[in-house]
């Protein structure tokens, strides 16, 4: 295991030519990976490892979506597709990839099958670390690691068609064999990791939930909402609003950043976008910091978990989702944003 040097932090990191596939194959030549749950990361992560030269088998419930797009991906029914229990009978790594709120409700069958030998792998911390909510509380005799990649399953699985890496953090809760923090490293080869950095299931859950919420997803749309609203309000046409909010930001300076950095995209800006920009940086921290940092502390406290878990409990909660999902996507700035896609040279809208 290598490290990487961060002004005077150090962090511990494994990349693929410390510990090639090779190594990862042989790692876990004798395991059935379970891959319980084939909705978010579950058909990227089974798909790789499968293609990888794992033994891979699927669990999921029979007569839903998702049992149907495994079907779809060449899993079998009755050789690597299961019903949820059977798989975990089957399996010796059990990967644990439903949703939280599945998590919670399947966790006394889950738990019935892991016995002594068995390893439970997360791709979340939230589980284990919020136990007190979950009351997912593993024995004491199986391993316990995570492997979470930083990003979509979607984006975990075309960047490994592109013979890239999505990056992934792992981390050990519980090593009874002594072999966890290897096995763990070599499910995130498996997976196709660009490179792996360690956490803790703690630590992954807090970062996670506050991206999410924050600049990865909810920070990120209330920012696009707000300006476009602006504009709009100030007799700019939809196309110009959206091109100059949402368009240029993921068509031209976001990959911009992904590739050289936000100093390199400062530094080959206009000099005008560049002045303001390094003048207005510092009122937006300043307007959000206190946001994020309410943020944290309801994410640490847990009670953003709790907020989760009894949402998603709800009985009425999928009724709902939609309709909140349908009134984002009828607001007027994503309806632009799609008839933008549509003009877009070789682009199909989806």
């Amino acid at each position: 295991m290598g490290t990487m040097t961060f002004g005077t932090t150090e962090e511990k990191v494994v990349t693929r030519e410390e510990f090639p596939l090779e190594k990862a194959r042989d790692v876990l030549k004798n395991d059935v990976i379970a891959v319980l749950g084939y909705g978010v990361q579950g058909p990227a992560q089974a798909l790789n490892l499968r293609d990888n030269g794992f033994t891979v088998i699927i669990g999921q419930r029979k007569k839903s979506a998702s049992w149907d797009k495994a079907i779809t991906d060449g899993w079998v029914e009755g050789e690597t597709l299961f019903p949820l229990e059977e798989a975990c009978e089957k399996g010796t790594i059990i990967c644990n990839l439903l949703s939280d709120a599945g998590q919670i409700a399947q966790w006394p069958m889950v738990e019935k099958h892991l016995t002594e030998g068995k390893t439970l792998m997360f791709s979340h911390g939230f589980g284990i670390t919020y136990k007190d909510r979950t009351h997912i509380i593993p024995a004491k005799n199986i391993d316990v690691f995570l492997v979470a990649p930083k990003g979509s399953g979607t984006s975990l699985r075309s960047l490994f068609l592109a013979n890239k890496g999505l990056n992934s953090s792992f981390a050990v809760f519980q090593d009874a064999t002594g072999k966890a923090t290897e096995r763990a490293i070599a499910y995130g080869i498996g997976v196709g990791s660009g490179y792996l950095f360690e956490t803790t299931f703690k630590r992954e859950v807090y970062s996670d939930l506050t991206g999410e919420r924050g600049a990865l997803m909810g920070a990120i749309a209330g920012l696009f909402e707000a300006q476009y609203e602006v504009l709009r309000a100030k007799g700019h046409s939809p196309s110009e609003a959206f091109n100059e909010t949402v368009e240029e930001a993921t068509q031209s300076l976001y990959p911009l950043i992904g590739q050289n950095g936000m100093d390199w995209m400062y530094a080959n800006c206009s000099t005008t976008a560049q002045r303001g920009a390094l003048d207005w940086l510092p009122k937006f921290k300043e307007a959000v910091l206190p946001i994020f940092n309410d943020l944290y502390t309801e994410v640490s406290t847990g009670r953003e978990a709790q907020r989760t878990i009894d949402k998603n409990s709800h009985e009425g909660y999928r009724a709902e989702l939609e309709i909140e999902l349908k009134e984002m996507h009828d607001r007027e700035i994503w309806k632009v944003g799609r008839a933008v896609r549509s003009l877009r040279p070789e682009t199909e809208d989806s």
